[in-house]
């Protein structure tokens, strides 16, 4: 699922938060995606999402936002993101 839209909701919390507009580009061409069975996509980076993400940007990316890969994005099925954030525990996964 492709991201098409940001909502006014998630661009508030992407400046309260300091995510930016690019790192979120990344997370929806690289992030893992899990479904939150309650009609949304949850997208993040886990180890393999990270090591593609090393191997097709480069080094050089990769380092530069290394410290910034423990955010999450809450996707609806329209591909509009609802809200984003900091993970601060594991992804649960049932």
């Amino acid at each position: 699922m492709s991201i098409s839209q940001v909502s006014a909701h998630a661009q508030a919390r992407m400046q309260q938060r300091g995510i930016t507009p690019d790192l979120l580009r990344l997370l929806a061409d690289y992030g893992a995606t899990t479904h939150d069975h309650q009609g949304a996509e949850l997208r993040y980076f886990n180890k393999s999402s990270r090591q593609r993400l090393l191997s097709n940007e480069g080094r050089r990316v990769y380092r530069a936002v290394e410290s910034k890969l423990d955010v999450y994005a809450v996707v609806a099925l329209d591909g509009c993101v609802v809200t984003v954030g900091h993970r601060d525990r594991r992804i649960p996964r049932y």
